[in-house]
């Protein structure tokens, strides 16, 4: 107020219809979520990325998991998905100590259990529930192949075979009992000779070749019990028999 008298100021207002707010709302929504959108892709496809690495990694490694090895008769170091079997097959030494066969930390074939023997050392469990279906050994040295062809065509389709090989595996082994075990999934059998070292675990319907298997040829320059080559092991996941 100046002179007594009243100033005023007036102020415009711009009237904004309903429709048009909307609108600015709508506006101002979208820009946030190009935004939005544009973030999200320049920053997760990296971490999909390396999730996808990772799990696929942690899958395809054979190495030892992180906890200790048990210290019972089957020295297992490896934990498995819920979807697969831990395993672990060693073969005999020379003459003298028996082959072994684990499943699930837990001895299933071996001298302890008194159901090895000289030749080829067999396991045979169910594709779904894991459970030891049957154990057997064959003398390949001075039996008869006869009792092994009939065993490996009662593997019912579906079945997870393990085996180990102690003393000699390959005498009495003739071209049926040969290609019964390469249908299994075996690769090493088609040349498994006098006293070499074998371990394998493969299954009954799966028509395709195994990992799971290691081969020791008996090499007498090479061997480290002079008539037998070095003791062999392998250890793994064998995924559920799906149908």
């Amino acid at each position: 107020m100046r002179g007594g008298k009243c100033s005023r100021r007036y102020v415009n207002v711009v009237s904004v219809s309903p429709a048009e707010l909307l609108l600015k709302y709508v506006l101002v929504l979208v820009s946030a979520a190009v935004l939005l959108t544009v973030l999200l892709q320049k920053y997760s496809i990296p971490f999909k990325d390396e999730l996808r690495r990772a799990l696929s990694d942690g899958l395809q490694k054979s190495g030892p998991a992180s906890r200790a090895p048990s210290k019972g008769p089957c020295d297992m170091a490896r934990d498995c998905p819920e979807d697969h079997f831990s395993f672990y097959v060693r073969s005999g030494a020379a003459n003298v100590v028996a082959p072994k066969i684990c499943l699930r930390n837990k001895l299933v074939l071996g001298s302890v259990l008194n159901n090895a023997g000289p030749g080829i050392n067999i396991v045979t469990i169910h594709g779904k529930t894991g459970d030891v279906l049957k154990t057997a050994h064959f003398d390949m040295y001075s039996g008869n192949v006869k009792p092994l062809v009939e065993f490996l065509k009662s593997i019912e389709t579906g079945s997870v075979v393990l085996m180990a090989s102690y003393d000699d595996p390959s005498t009495k082994l003739d071209e049926e009992a040969r290609k019964l075990i390469a249908e299994l999934g075996s690769l090493s059998v088609k040349s498994l000779g006098f006293r070499d070292n074998w371990v394998f675990v493969g299954g009954k319907g799966a028509s395709v070749h195994s990992n799971f298997e290691k081969y020791q040829k008996n090499e007498k320059t090479k061997n480290k019990y002079e008539n037998w080559p070095e003791l062999i092991e392998i250890q793994g996941c064998i995924p559920k028999y799906l149908d």
